[in-house]
């Protein structure tokens, strides 16, 4: 298997096991792959959700760029509501992990068909 295999398997179980949902594979591999070299980095490979800066990133460049919503209350909400599926006291919520439950929660699947 690859690292970016690996990386996919290792979300899914993220997905499983602290978010307790079952993840669509072929959706999770798309937005991991969308995430780009992102996730291979320590650094980037992780949403730091106490941080409004990067909240803020994410709102703006996958919320809005790369998702095409609107700006408003509801994108904070469900960024909120997601690090909160993923527990608050994980420390490490995965950017692939965050980024598809944004797309589930906003139904925007169609972005990666």
């Amino acid at each position: 298997m690859s690292k970016r295999d690996d990386l996919i398997a290792k979300y899914a179980a993220d997905l499983r096991n602290k978010c307790k949902m079952e993840p669509d594979m072929a959706l999770l591999t798309k937005v991991t792959i969308g995430c780009g070299p992102a996730i291979y980095n320590a650094d980037s490979e992780t949403v730091a959700a106490s941080s409004s800066d990067e909240l803020e990133t994410v709102k703006r460049n996958f919320l809005i760029k790369k998702l095409g919503l609107d700006d408003g209350p509801k994108l904070m909400e469900a960024i909120n509501a997601v690090t909160d599926t993923y527990g608050k006291s994980e420390r490490n919520k995965y950017r692939a992990v965050v980024y598809y439950m944004l797309v589930k929660h906003f139904g925007k699947e169609a972005v990666y068909a």
